[in-house]
This record gives structure tokens, sequence and C-alpha cells, in this order.
């Protein structure tokens, strides 16, 4: 094979004439000298066409590149690629709000670009733990399973875990359309929605959703789809991300990222790596997978000198309903809780299907109560876990004995999971609920019980919300 012929250029970068090997979307280039990792690359095709791609690993006198459109077309001897001596780069500004891109942040809704402020590595800076502001504000997303058990707080990174087929898109557009400080301060909230491998249908219903609401006023759109290369997964994260430090970090923003869904983005990165002949881990997955993802997920939070903040809500499906297959578990380990949906809820029509027990989140406690939200919502909570908790062992007994044979008590726990189930959890899929309205729905679930069961709560509490619903049966019933 003949040497790849080498030029220098006037940015200080160089190019060769032919590459080594071409596979999938991978190009390797022998004969280089003083190239960097994640360094951009221009390949020409034969036919004096650009593409842009990034370096993945660089060697003695060898480079790996990936190509964001592909290799299709693409030739060994006569591909050019120009190496430009500078990682990615995304234009950022506040005017990319209200805007739709594809997965590398070129637009897609037929207006011109946006003047862009600054050019931003895509890869980001991380935070200094030692500069980070412990999270203590909660976002009101409307929906009661969320903000009354599972409150989403200002720079926290808190996953939705789903399953093939469960509502999560729904679910994220409801939050994308609702979501909201407690403070009012509207005009300082925004939100950077990234698609990760969606089909063109639920592309154009997340837009479609935004749009008709009014929401995409608020929202930087990243739209990735199934049909772009995979290679080009790996960026639209770090791109949304890099809007939303703009935003957060110079602009003083309270910033919400959504990214949906991260299994596409965990694929996309196993086959790149298989491509690329790395020795696989679990399930085929790349061994620095974990670190990969707390790359995206760490670039989360608050931090001193700024009075902005960036929220993480990454979506991910759950390959077989499995919560220990490596995304949902690496994902677990790296961030501050999870939301998970339930299949059992969704076949039972209740929406949104989540299943508050395995539910967590782990700043929640010192975000709510007094002078946050509510001075009774860290004990209600406790409470509704407490009373839930019962109502699966209660379930468990009735199975067996049947409901005939239950105690009135036991028989009140279980009108209470009917109740939880269905007006707690459940809601319309436009219905927007404050706290208020989700914690005093939570007390009138809590009422179909005796008062002496509600231990977890005070007993001024239970003299000012606790009341027996008007005409409830059941409880006369189980009477």
């Amino acid at each position: 094979m003949t040497r790849p012929k080498l030029e220098a250029w006037d940015w200080g970068g160089q190019e060769v004439s032919g590459v080594a090997r071409i596979e999938g979307p991978i190009v390797v280039v022998e004969g280089v000298t003083g190239v960097g990792y994640d360094e951009v690359v221009d390949v020409i095709d034969p036919q004096g066409h650009l593409r842009r791609g990034r370096v993945l690993e660089v060697g003695e006198g060898l480079a790996v590149v990936e190509v964001f459109a592909g290799t299709t077309g693409l030739s060994i001897a006569e591909t050019r690629v120009r190496f430009l001596g500078q990682p990615l780069r995304l234009p950022v500004s506040v005017e990319m709000l209200g805007r739709v891109f594809n997965g590398l942040g070129t637009p897609i809704d037929g207006i011109p670009e946006p003047l862009a402020e600054r050019w931003a590595d895509i890869n980001g800076q991380p935070i200094n733990p030692t500069a980070r502001i412990y999270p203590r504000e909660i976002i009101q997303t409307g929906i009661s399973a969320i903000d009354g058990m599972n409150s989403l707080v200002l720079g926290q990174k808190l996953p939705l875990f789903s399953g093939s087929g469960l509502p999560h898109d729904q679910l994220a557009a409801q939050i994308v359309r609702q979501a909201t400080l407690r403070t009012g301060a509207a005009e300082q909230f925004a939100i950077v929605f990234a698609a990760l491998g969606v089909k063109h249908d639920v592309a154009e219903f997340f837009r479609r959703s935004f749009s008709e609401s009014g929401a995409l006023t608020r929202v930087a759109m990243f739209l990735n789809l199934a049909d772009d290369p995979p290679i080009a997964q790996l960026v639209t994260p770090r791109a949304a991300l890099t809007l939303a430090e703009f935003l957060a970090f110079e602009k003083n923003m309270h910033v919400l990222v959504v990214l949906t869904d991260m299994t596409n983005y965990c694929e996309a990165l196993r086959q790149i790596s298989n491509i690329r002949g790395e020795v696989p881990s679990r399930k085929g997955y790349p061994g620095y997978m974990y670190s990969d993802l707390a790359g995206i997920y760490e670039r989360t939070g608050r931090i001193k000198g700024s009075t902005g903040s960036i929220t993480q809500l990454p979506i991910l499906s759950m390959p077989n309903d499995d919560i220990t297959h490596p995304v949902p578990d690496l994902t677990g380990y790296i961030t501050e809780g999870q939301t998970v949906l339930s299949r059992d809820l969704f076949q039972q029509g209740v929406y949104p299907p989540i299943a508050v027990l395995p539910s967590l989140s782990r700043l929640m406690k010192d975000s709510i109560g007094e002078g946050r939200t509510r001075g009774d919502h860290t004990r209600l909570a406790a409470q509704l876990y407490a009373a839930y908790a019962r109502v699966q062992d209660v379930r468990s007994l009735a199975s067996v004995i049947g409901e005939e044979e239950l105690t009135a008590v036991d028989q009140a726990y279980l009108q209470f999971g009917v109740l939880f189930e269905r007006q707690f959890v459940g809601q319309g899929k436009a219905e927007n609920r404050t706290i208020e309205q989700t914690l005093d729905a939570g007390w009138r679930v809590l009422s179909v019980l005796p008062a002496e069961e509600l231990t977890r709560v005070t007993e001024d509490e239970i003299r000012q919300y606790y009341q027996l619903p008007a005409g409830n049966s059941a409880k006369t019933e189980g009477d």
C-alpha cells in the first residue's frame, strides 16, 4: 500500500489523501502526527462533498475517525481526511430556544441559523465538586406521583426507567409542557429536549405537542432520528448539554434537560465499540460505558457564582423490563434516584403508570416541607409510601384467603390501593396539578383509612386535612 500523502494547512492542521481502512462509520488513517483525541475532522469524498467527523482514537502514526454522516460512497484510495486541530464546537445562543435542530446542532425547522453568541466545545467542562451547590428547590411537573412522592429538584439528575410500549414519550412531552419553577420566574426557565434514535412519527409527535401547546417558545429541540447514522447519537446529548451549560452558567437560567432514549445511545456506543474491535464487557457493551454515561450525567447541577442550574431527566427503556440490565443499572449508580414505570398499572389503564414503591428521589427530603412546598409534605409522602406498601401485603393475603375473609381495616387498605392508583397516581394526559392539589389528593385517598392507621403524620395534620369523602361506599362496606 502506498504511504498516504500528507499536506500542511494554514490552520495548523493536516490533510491525508487515501485511508487505510473503512469499516461501518469508521475510517482508519495512517501516516498522521500530532493528532489529538476528539479532534474535528473533515472527510472529503471523491465527488468533493464534505462530511464532518471526529477522532476516536490515536496511536503512533494512526488515527481512528468516526464519520457522523456514515461512510457510504467513500473509497480507500480517493478519500481525503482533513484534521482541523480543534475539538468539535457548537455555536450557542439564547436564540436557539424555540428552534429545532438535528443531532449535530444544524437547524431543521426551515429558519436560518441563529446568530451565535459564542462557539462552545461540546465535551464541556467537568464541574469541580467543591464548586457545587446542594440542590434544594423543586421543579413542579404537574405529575402527582413525581411532585408528591418523587420530587424533581433543581440541579438533580433523575432518570425515568420505562419499558417497551410504555408511554414514556407521552409522559416526557407532558413534563416538558407543564414543568415550571415554584418561584414563578418563567423567563428564567428553559428546556433543552434531545431525542436519540427515535422514529419519524415520534419526532413529529414531540414537535407537534410542543408547538401546539406553546411550550416550544422556551424549548430547544435536538432530534436524532432512527435512520441517522448511529455515530451521531453519541454527539446529540453532548450538543444539547453544551447549550444547557451556556444558558445556565452564562445566562443564569434554570435549564431542564430531557434526554430520550438513552438506551438507544448505549446501543450506538456498543455498535461503534464492536466495529473498533474492542473487548466487550457485560452483554457486549464496552467496559467504559459507565464513565461515558457519567460524562453525560455529571454535566448537571448548580455551581457557586451562578444563579442558574442544569437539571437532567434522562429517559431510558429497559430491555425485557429488566431493571438489572447494564443501562439502567449503571444509570442508577450515577444518578440521584429513579422514576420507574409499571407495566401492570399500564395494563390497568392507569396514566401515568408510575410504580411508586421502586421509585426514589434521593434529594427530595431536603427540598420539600415548610417554606418550600407545604409543611405536611414530608410526612404525607412517608404515610402514602407506608400505606401503599401495606396494600401489597394485603393483596397477597387476599389472593390466598379471599377478600371476604379480610378484616375491615385490611379491606380499607384494599380500597385505598385502588383510589391511590386511580386518583393520585392516575391523572389526565393534559392535567397539570399544583403541589397543593397533589397534596390534597393524597389526603383524600388516605381518608378512606381509619385515622388511627395514619402513624406517619401529626395529629394536627390529621385534624386539618383528614376527612372521610362524602358517599364513600367502599369504607361503609368495609365497616
